[in-house]
């Protein structure tokens, strides 16, 4: 019996109250996923997320943040610190969610989607630090997947790319 293929939109997690989030309302939007933390050398990056997702927000377009402490426990805090890091420091709009794992044993089900469909280096699906980014179409199905050192701005033709199929 062969598995179901699913697409991005088929999953769901949780929102940073704990409730879920259905990922089906991205359905038809081009998404970008990042796993993020808050004591990063990457962190900056948000400000550089930020600015995209003004950018393409009027079109189909969303970026999701999905907080990971499991790279040299950069993102320690609760939901709602993460929520209020994001807001005040990096004047962050787009959804950051509850925090999750993307390796190991208790990977989140939608990062073991993601790096499946598209692996890094040498094939391997492990994430290798935060802010490891993943283009998903609107279709659902992963377009890109981006190293931790790609700035947000170098995706924008990407994303342009995609929003026109």
């Amino acid at each position: 019996m062969t598995k179901e293929k699913k697409s991005f939109f088929d999953y769901t997690v949780k929102a940073t109250d704990g409730s879920n989030y259905d990922l089906a309302k991205h359905k038809g939007q081009v998404t970008l996923v990042v796993n993020v933390a808050s004591k990063c050398g990457y962190t900056p990056q948000y400000k550089g997320l930020e600015e995209v997702y003004q950018l393409e927000k009027q079109k189909p377009f969303a970026i999701l943040g999905f907080p990971c402490n499991q790279f040299g426990a950069q993102e320690a805090g609760s939901n709602e610190e993460i929520q209020q890091f994001c807001s005040l420091n990096y004047g962050v709009t787009f959804p950051v969610l509850a925090k999750i794992e993307v390796n190991g044993a208790n990977t989140d089900p939608v990062y073991k989607y993601l790096k499946a469909s598209a692996p890094g280096l040498l094939g391997t699906e492990m994430i290798k630090w935060n802010f490891t980014k993943f283009l998903v179409g609107r279709d659902g199905q992963v377009l890109k997947r981006y190293a931790p050192t790609t700035e947000p701005k170098d995706i924008v033709k990407d994303i342009d790319e995609a929003l026109k199929t």
